[in-house]
């Protein structure tokens, strides 16, 4: 159970965050949220694809990171297997406050109960990250997870941005994937959309033009080229199944 309270110099000066087992939070994830600004990131390394939220109804956008619920290919051997790190991931055990209030500034909060808080003293390791220093100023590291927390804030208006434009020119359309591994086992993708190329290319010059003025053009092709990535994520599945046959 998560025990989620506000970050405050007085009470949390001793802790310390295990960065390798921050990465442990990724583990029963077969998608991950994604913003627009690591876009280029993620296409080198994941297949990006919108989903709906089934409490709302509204679309999100995500790295896939397995086939099957709860399974990620990336997470394997008790660590984070991928070149780039996803900021949902970067961020943890750290999350922003009440986003609702009316305020500039929103409050910094932590999960206690995360596997990579260590409220140890005496404890020194090369992956454990201070939040604050002796001098209780806060830590590079923390300024750091404070940049990574702006940019998640800021793409979730740029996120809604891109998914309110392609609902707008009808440019979504569900993902149907049959994937057949090395071991025979089958698998079909549900409950996905991706960027409905012929309707894009339908779009007039005036359209276009909107999109490009937009900066919306570029996070449209890397999630259409993303989709190739979807043939290293099988190869790392058919691994993952011979190991288990082995």
């Amino acid at each position: 159970m998560e025990n989620l309270v506000a970050l405050e110099q007085s009470a949390h000066q001793h802790i310390k965050i295990d960065t390798q087992k921050a990465q442990s939070h990724a583990k029963n994830l077969n998608m991950i949220p994604v913003v627009m600004a690591e876009l280029s990131q993620i296409a080198v390394q994941q297949p990006i694809v919108f989903a709906k939220n089934s409490e709302t109804g509204e679309f999100t956008l995500n790295a896939l990171l397995g086939f099957e619920q709860h399974e990620n290919l990336f997470y394997q051997q008790s660590q984070w297997q991928g070149v780039y790190l996803p900021l949902q991931l970067q961020r943890q055990p750290f999350f922003v406050g009440d986003t609702h209030a009316q305020q500039t500034q929103y409050p910094v909060c932590i999960n206690l109960n995360s596997p990579a808080v260590v409220n140890n003293r005496s404890q020194s390791q090369n992956n454990l990250e201070p939040i604050y220093t002796q001098s209780a100023e806060e830590s590079s590291y923390f300024k750091q997870i404070k940049q990574c927390l702006g940019h998640l804030l800021q793409g979730e208006i740029d996120n809604k941005k891109l998914i309110d434009t392609l609902l707008q020119h009808d440019l979504l359309q569900p993902l149907s994937l049959e994937v057949t591994f090395q071991n025979s086992q089958k698998t079909k993708l549900n409950g996905l959309y991706t960027i409905n190329q012929e309707r894009l290319a339908q779009l007039n010059s005036d359209q276009i033009t909107l999109l490009h003025q937009s900066a919306l053009l570029p996070a449209i092709y890397t999630v259409i080229t993303s989709l190739g990535q979807i043939y290293p994520l099988i190869e790392r599945k058919n691994a993952v199944l011979n190991l288990a046959d082995d």
